[in-house]
């Protein structure tokens, strides 16, 4: 199982999006989708029965999308690279990104790739399609891009992630020429799979949000108080139903797989029960969960 698994809010259109994206990559499927039971759809104003999460794989990295709303809206904070030795592919997740979307950067020739674009697609997602020489490790890698007000902690945050998460190291980091505490580009391994960090000069306006978080799995109590007293340290700020903030304002959910597995029971009584009990928690308690599955 993916340790570490993007999460991504989107107001209804989670099933086209998913069904978008899964068209435009190799080795990428939709899994598990789950409805909204009587109890979320009072909590969030959503349709009892209708679509509330879809798991899905883009090229054997796993996703979740979830219908919840216009809450939060994608921006340029946190973006997904996609690297290929195949021109003829970048020219293709080109045009197809780019088409009802909005280009940022043009696709181009740059100092740093002989091809590279930034664009986000018609959902809003903010993709970077670049053209790789050497060998691709992971296609498709979430990004971080840290601006404005956490402009220049982008090298304090590789070492934060990397300090909590196991089997984790710094693969590369590049320095800005005229400023060597900023992070031009750096590539991270947390959990085995790549993160790239970055920190964005000049004024942006916009920063992270909870549109995209990231959803930590874990196997028991003790993993959940880890993660959600390692992530909300120095500053982090805890929220409802597993979420949290680190002290870099991105998002986390610390999440227990047996929830998961609770809240898809096909005996509607025991989901909404545990629905229910998740609702009014902060950090999830594993025994208060188990507790309203077993009645």
């Amino acid at each position: 199982m993916q340790k570490i698994t993007p999460f991504l809010w989107f107001d209804s259109e989670a099933e086209d999006a998913v069904n978008f994206y899964t068209s435009l990559f190799k080795n990428s499927k939709a899994g598990k989708t789950t409805r909204y039971d009587e109890a979320g759809a009072a909590a969030t104003g959503r349709k009892a029965g209708s679509v509330m999460t879809i798991d899905f794989q883009l090229d054997g990295l796993d996703f979740t999308a979830i219908n919840a709303g216009p809450v939060f809206k994608f921006n340029p904070s946190i973006s997904f690279f996609v690297v290929s030795k195949d021109e003829l592919e970048i020219d293709r997740l080109w045009k197809k990104f780019s088409d009802h979307g909005k280009i940022l950067m043009e696709l181009d020739k740059y100092d740093w790739s002989k091809k590279y674009g930034w664009v986000e697609d018609k959902f809003g997602l903010s993709w970077q399609l670049i053209l790789a020489e050497d060998e691709v490790k992971q296609k498709i890698v979430p990004s971080l891009l840290f601006v404005d007000k956490v402009f220049g902690r982008a090298e304090e945050a590789i070492k934060f992630y990397t300090s909590i998460f196991k089997n984790s190291k710094i693969e590369s980091v590049y320095k800005y020429p005229d400023n060597e505490k900023a992070v031009m580009y750096s590539d991270i391994s947390l959990e085995g799979n790549l993160l790239a960090v970055m920190d964005g000069p000049g004024e942006h306006g916009f920063h992270f949000n909870e549109a995209i978080s990231f959803v930590v799995s874990c196997e028991n109590q003790n993993e959940v108080d880890y993660y959600w007293n390692k992530l909300t340290a120095d500053g982090g700020a805890e929220s409802m139903c597993g979420w949290l903030k680190d002290k870099f304002g991105v998002s986390w959910q610390i999440i227990p797989t047996i929830l998961l597995t609770y809240i898809s029971d096909k005996d509607p009584q025991k989901s909404q029960a545990v629905m229910q009990a998740m609702l009014k928690m902060k950090k999830i308690d594993v025994s208060l969960v188990e507790k309203a599955y077993n009645g």
